[in-house]
């Protein structure tokens, strides 16, 4: 079953979760809306509303992270940038470190 986006936990680094979930979808390949939407559903189980993604969209493409790609029709696929790029790795390994260390204290394997 899905999960809204706020549960993920609110902001990471003071980075929205939707955020980074369209950077992670991104950084496999350009996307239009409703495959961002069924793309992030698939990999994180987490569904975006239009409005959530939409919204981001609009930060992220404002931040220079993401850019708008030629119309596809009626669709506007996006990509990331390469300052998106630079963006989501560090985000990546900030999560990396938090789950380590959340690991570590609740004496699971691998932390």
């Amino acid at each position: 079953m899905a999960r809204s986006e706020g549960s993920l936990g609110g902001a990471v680094g003071g980075f929205g979760d939707s955020a980074m979930l369209i950077l992670l979808s991104l950084a496999d390949g350009p996307k239009h809306g409703h495959h961002l939407i069924k793309d992030i559903e698939h990999f994180s189980g987490v569904s975006l509303g239009p409005g959530t993604l939409y919204g981001a969209v609009s930060r992220l493409e404002r931040r220079g992270l993401i850019e708008a790609l030629a119309e596809e029709g009626r669709r506007r696929p996006y990509r990331i940038t390469a300052a998106g790029e630079v963006v989501l790795r560090d985000q990546v390994a900030n999560v990396e470190r938090v789950a380590k260390t959340g690991r570590a204290r609740l004496r699971i394997a691998g932390g």
